[in-house]
């Protein structure tokens, strides 16, 4: 099976001070020269960098400890120590930060945020110099730098996506995604192709969408079947939700009625997103008559058809989605709050 990271556990250190100097001049014709122990320099921090080309965190697999580097000692003739260079830890866009050992959400990675300066170094000590005083004017003493901190985090990727495309295997998802962007999604005529979830950007205008498919989801996937659930956590941030239904299939008047149990058994939050059905395959014979029943159907939900093959119904989509995302435009909201205990009775 292809590997997604999406979970990594790292440590991250930040840099110690530098220690304060004990140093007197030693000057010619100056047998009692003052104090010259400059301070430590202060440790590096550790910094959270967003990179935008990121999108696993497959990188951390291989280095799980980032330090940051300790601050220089402080020298004689006055010479502060150097700071300690900082540590970047790069992140993709929607990483969540947690603590390992309180399960405590230390960082959530919105869309815009850039930076994050988690643990600062520790500061340097103080050189012999700043201790001079009138009734102390060779002071022998300094201080030694503080240590720097120690954390270990877990870090969890969740998706940021403008519309996530949700539907069973070999609903169609990787090929309308394949058809709008160059992600260029691995397609093939049989379940589960797609493993992981894959994201590509359709640009309208000025404006990018990003489109994420989702790997497709069984009944029963709430309950750990199937290959959905270990990433329906990605479409939690999806601001919009495209819910693929194949045509072809003699079941296509129940696939709706599934794929929203599953999502609300995972999280209510899921099945309250602004959602829109999209019927796929509509070239093949009969798929129209079945587009007017799935409308009548649920004639309270925003429903097109679409064939990637023949282009039907792909400008509407498109247009659909730039007024959702680029427009902002509200989708009539549903009445509809999921199947009757009937209809999903096996």
């Amino acid at each position: 099976m292809e590997k997604f990271a999406d979970e990594a556990l790292i440590e991250v250190i930040s840099g110690s001070g530098g220690n304060g100097c004990v140093a007197f001049r030693r000057e010619k014709y100056v047998p009692r020269g003052g104090p010259s122990g400059g301070d430590g320099g202060r440790g590096g921090d550790v910094v959270f960098v967003i990179r935008r080309n990121l999108r696993t965190l497959a990188h951390l697999r291989y280095k799980q400890v980032f330090k940051a580097e300790n601050g220089r000692d402080g020298e004689g003739s006055g010479r502060y120590g150097r700071n300690g260079e900082d540590v970047a830890v790069p992140l993709p866009p929607g990483s969540v930060l947690k603590d390992v050992n309180t399960g405590e959400v230390v960082r959530d990675f919105g869309r815009n945020e850039e930076e994050f300066r988690f643990l600062k170094g520790g500061n340097g000590g103080w050189g012999n110099i700043r201790f001079k005083s009138p009734v102390n004017q060779a002071p022998r003493k300094a201080l030694q730098g503080k240590p720097g901190k120690q954390v270990r985090l877990r870090v969890e990727l969740r998706l940021l996506a403008d519309i996530g495309f949700v539907g069973f295997p070999n609903a169609g998802k990787s090929s309308l995604l394949d058809k709008f962007t160059n992600a260029r999604p691995k397609i093939a005529p049989y379940p589960f192709t797609t493993k992981i979830p894959n994201l590509g950007v359709l640009a309208l205008g000025d404006r990018d969408i990003i489109l994420a498919d989702i790997p497709g989801l069984i009944k029963g996937a709430s309950e750990g079947l199937g290959l959905g659930i270990r990433f329906l956590k990605h479409i939690s941030r999806t601001g919009v939700l495209a819910f693929l239904i194949d045509l072809s299939e003699d079941t296509y008047l129940e696939g709706f009625d599934v794929l929203y149990k599953e999502l609300a058994a995972f999280s209510s939050e899921l099945i309250r997103k602004p959602r829109l059905i999209i019927g796929t395959k509509l070239d093949l014979e009969g798929a129209a008559e079945r587009l007017e029943i799935l409308k009548t159907k649920y004639a309270g939900e925003t429903v097109l058809g679409i064939s990637v093959f023949s282009g039907q119904g792909i400008p509407e989509l498109a247009s659909l989605m730039g007024k959702l995302v680029v427009n902002n435009e509200a989708i009539p909201v549903s009445a509809y709050t999921g199947p009757s205990k009937e209809a999903l009775r096996p």
